[in-house]
């Protein structure tokens, strides 16, 4: 009878040099689209920030009785500061103006690129932009990451990317 010669067991240099090589290659990769998506993830919290002034002005602007919309001196009563206290981990300040813009500044993600930068909400009747004489009309959507933001459109989560 023959003998049989014996098998190899367990992994070569080369083969486990391969494996390792391989991992640090989709690392390498994976990282900085995990560090991304976490910058995303943290971004929810400031357009929620924002978001918390929609329906204060789309009800305001749709129950004014008169065209010229009113604004008291204070804003339209949903705005918040950090040095005031009522900012969050990540929401140093909202801000509105008088046509119902609301401009959030975004803090504490240890990044130059988002840390002070701005996202706006900008109320819509139609494809226009809230105008001063819109009064007792209908706010028909928002855009949100339209015009004055000045964050990236790549930390903005995808429902965020509008633009007038």
């Amino acid at each position: 009878m023959k003998q049989m010669k014996k098998l190899q067991q367990g992994f070569t240099l080369i083969e486990l040099m391969i494996v390792v090589a391989i991992i640090g290659i989709l690392a390498a990769v994976a990282l900085p689209a995990y560090q991304q998506y976490t910058k995303k993830a943290k971004m929810s919290e400031v357009i929620l920030a924002a978001s918390q002034c929609r329906t204060t002005i789309t009800e305001t602007i749709q129950a004014s009785v008169s065209n010229a919309l009113s604004v008291a001196a204070d804003g339209w009563g949903c705005e918040a500061d950090a040095a005031s206290g009522t900012g969050t981990k990540y929401v140093n300040k909202v801000a509105t103006s008088a046509l119902g813009v609301v401009t959030v500044t975004a803090q504490g993600f240890g990044d130059t690129d988002i840390d002070g930068k701005n996202v706006t909400l900008i109320p819509m009747i139609g494809a226009s932009a809230v105008a001063a004489t819109d009064g007792g009309k209908q706010v028909t959507s928002w855009v949100c990451g339209g015009s004055g933001t000045t964050i990236a459109l790549k930390y903005l989560p995808g429902s965020c990317k509008g633009g007038v």
